[in-house]
């Protein structure tokens, strides 16, 4: 089935949040935001913008009728700024003027004095000052202190890795305005849509069924506008409501990138023992999160990353702990992979460093300690149907593992300015949200008289294809042409209470949603079927959209059968709710069943390091990837390929840098570089292995959208490899992004 949005895509008609034609009156916000990253606010002086032309009103904290409160889990975060401002660009105030380019003026008018205060920007330092955003946690399996003396060798080690800024091609954004019983519809460009609806509806002291949120599609989130597009879109809610006017707002490509947060940086200390035949017989970490200065989503990643902590290995005895740490950044958030990113990067620093002094490959490390059915994780969750060793041993049949290696020994044998490395980077994601409360989903179904379908999911389409999907999963179940199938936007109306599109599940939950309610909808329709053959309701099948009776057509069409059901007064509208079975998690014994399933991959990636210059060309990435029953191929190697070259990005080229007071050094695209066509791999290889997938996935085909972004990581050790080989006298160290200015002092430190 070809993406029905594809031609609205390439000839620039899909409609986004920019696009949305404005009413009459409309007015532009612009926020002021805290040019302090901490300080006790000690005036602030509205005057001169407020005389200035077009301006018609000025926001603070003091024009909030409800509760200054903005926190998406934790009540930390203000919309405003109160007493005291904690991170550059935290907002104090919104300019409402009749244009942005005059609320812009106004707003560089605006002045504020803070007694400064130090700000603190390292989250070890954090941590031993005592800032934590949440209480520390730590999973524990075994017997990690007795183990240690079991261990022929013991290495310990450091590994950080820094910030990814989402650069979702639209930014922040959102359009409000007054509707009828005191009532505000927001346009808002989020994956959260409910999440806005609650909030909004607290900081306006309203009920939830006075605020209506709608969105049609985002034009990229990857995490980014799942807690982050709150504050904008309630920002617009406010102003509409106090001034009864239409109120957009939309982040320029600098205040989006100063104000918001990014992918968690993470340090950790890590200990990994193991036995004389390379299985890893104990490991120990301890990470320190920099969650910036609120809370925002920092307890569930930091829950993500203790779930995703030991990657695809199997290690009996381990102790990970995690500190939330609260800095004087913006407050960081969700971002492609949730916490497990950082997490894997961790071990996988670890199983390196013990190859590197064992002086053995990683693989054979990472290879002797693979999961396998019916080990448990540290999380006290059973391993069922694991497929890591099967993607590995199809990776080496495909691809020929010891090959590749011969081949790179002996380039680098026969080259000095050039040299090539190469890693393994296996995957194993659980999917499902960890806070068991949001696995569920619900769509809304409509059959209308003349056989076209309408569906309402809770679901966000943002670039990922879920509405191809679901629109495929309703033309599938109906056995109808998919043109008669439309997916509607995104309403909080229509679909109330719905999770975020996020953690991978948009497919899955609101896709047995809409089974379920399709299934009820096709018995109604046998029913009647069987009414106009005279026979059993049993004997009728839909197929192409025909009616048949025990595996013979009939006379009767898709659009009679939809006609005679709504003249025989039979509903032809119905509600599916899902909830995902089994799982549950303890946080009072950190143990549980967490995930409905998990995603399981292997990849191989080479590169070409330039030792004279220090950059490098990725060129190849081979993959084989357990997607299950894929539902549409051509979307989730589409989803590979994009995670994978964003993973990358983050593993060497994409640095976010902050300087000691709180100031963003990278904050355009002239200072932050993302991957571009000329840093894509020369091949990108994916091949499916062959597989039936679980009963979980929507119609047994695995979630896609984070998973492999994991496989980035392994650019990171492949380079690694490559400097090594120019310079043996090297240590290695574990600090990503390893961009070209690091690669280049690493190739000729020591030398």
């Amino acid at each position: 089935m070809n993406n029905p949005e594809a031609i609205n895509h390439s000839t620039g008609s899909s409609n986004y949040l920019d696009d949305i034609p404005v009413l009459k009156n409309t007015l532009y916000g612009v926020i002021f935001g805290s040019p302090s990253a901490h300080g006790k606010i000690t005036g602030l002086d509205l005057s001169a913008a407020m005389d200035t032309p077009g301006v018609h009103r000025i926001f603070t904290r003091r024009d909030i009728p409800g509760k200054n409160d903005i926190g998406g889990i934790i009540s930390d975060e203000t919309l405003f700024a109160e007493d005291e401002v904690h991170y550059r660009g935290q907002p104090v105030a919104l300019v409402v003027a009749d244009s942005e380019h005059n609320a812009r003026k106004a707003a560089r008018l605006i002045r504020i004095e803070t007694d400064e205060l130090e700000p603190v920007t390292d989250p070890r330092l954090a941590k031993e000052m005592g800032h934590l955003l949440i209480p520390s946690r730590t999973f524990r399996m075994g017997n990690v202190t007795t183990a240690w003396q079991e261990c022929d060798y013991v290495i310990e080690g450091r590994a950080d890795c820094g910030a990814q800024e989402h650069l979702y091609l639209e930014t922040q954004g959102a359009y409000s305005y007054p509707a009828d019983n005191g009532s505000i519809m927001i346009h808002s460009s989020t994956q959260s849509p409910t999440l806005v609806q609650r909030i909004a509806a607290k900081v306006l002291a309203v009920p939830m069924n006075r605020i209506e949120v709608d969105v049609a599609r985002l034009g990229g989130a990857f995490g980014g506008k799942e807690d982050q597009a709150t504050f904008v879109a309630v920002m617009t809610a406010l102003a509409a409501l106090l001034l009864q006017k239409p109120v957009k707002i939309t982040l320029s490509r600098g205040d989006d990138m100063r104000m918001t947060g990014k992918r968690h940086p993470y340090n950790a200390d890590f200990r990994i023992g193991l036995t004389s035949d390379y299985r890893i017989k104990a490991f120990s970490t301890v990470m320190y999160q920099n969650g910036g200065a609120a809370a925002d989503l920092s307890p569930a990643i930091m829950e993500r990353t203790l779930f995703h902590s030991t990657n695809a290995y199997f290690i009996p005895n381990t102790e990970v702990t995690v500190h939330s740490c609260r800095t004087n950044l913006p407050p960081n958030t969700a971002f492609r992979g949730f916490g497990a990113p950082q997490g894997m990067f961790v071990i996988e620093a670890a199983i390196a460093k013990a190859a590197d002094e064992l002086k053995i490959p990683a693989r054979i490390i990472q290879q002797a300690n693979f999961l396998r059915d019916n080990d448990v994780f540290p999380y006290g969750q059973v391993a069922r149907d694991v497929n890591i060793g099967k993607c590995f041993a199809e990776l080496d049949r495909v691809f020929n593992i010891g090959q590749l290696e011969r081949e790179i020994a002996d380039f680098n044998s026969r080259n000095t300015l050039y040299r090539k490395g190469m890693a393994l980077m296996p995957i194993c994601f659980g999917i499902s949200f960890t806070n068991t409360s949001m696995n569920h989903a619900r769509a809304l179904v409509h059959i209308y008289q003349d056989g076209s379908i309408g569906i309402s999911t809770g679901a966000v389409e943002m670039g990922q294809g879920v509405n191809l999907k679901l629109a495929q999963v309703a033309a599938g179940l109906f056995s109808v042409d998919p043109a008669r199938v439309k997916i509607e936007t995104t309403n909080t109306r229509r679909v109330a209470n719905t999770s975020p599109t996020a953690a991978s599940t948009g497919a899955d939950l609101n896709g047995n949603a809409l089974l379920i309610a399709g299934n009820k909808l096709i018995e109604r329709l046998k029913d009647v079927a069987g009414q106009m053959l005279g026979c059993n309701p049993g004997d009728i099948a839909l197929h192409e959209e025909k009616v048949f009776r025990n595996g013979a057509p009939t006379d009767i069409t898709w659009e009679k059968l939809v006609r005679e059901t709504f003249l025989r007064r039979v509903s032809l509208t119905e509600n599916g709710h899902y909830a995902t079975p089994v799982i549950f998690f303890d946080k009072s014994k950190e143990k549980g069943h967490p995930f409905a399933y998990h995603v399981y991959g292997t990849a191989i990636i080479t590169v070409l390091l330039d030792c004279l210059r220090g950059i490098y060309n990725i060129e190849k990435v081979l993959i084989v990837h357990d997607f299950g029953n894929s539902l549409n191929p051509d979307i989730d190697r589409g989803q590979i390929e994009g995670g994978v070259i964003q993973g990358i990005g983050w593993m060497t080229m994409e640095e976010v840098l902050f300087n000691s007071r709180g100031r963003m050094l990278t904050d355009s695209l002239s200072t932050y570089k993302v991957p571009d066509i000329y840093s894509a791999p020369e091949i990108l290889e994916c091949r499916a292995l062959e597989t039936e997938g679980p009963g979980p996935a929507i119609l047994k085909s695995k979630a896609i959208g984070e998973p492999p972004f994991m496989y980035g990581i392994g650019a990171y050790f492949a380079l690694q490899n490559a400097i090594r080989s120019f310079n043996p006298s090297w240590k290695p160290d574990y600090d990503a992004p390893l961009t070209p200015e690091k690669v280049l002092m690493r190739l000729y430190n020591n030398k």
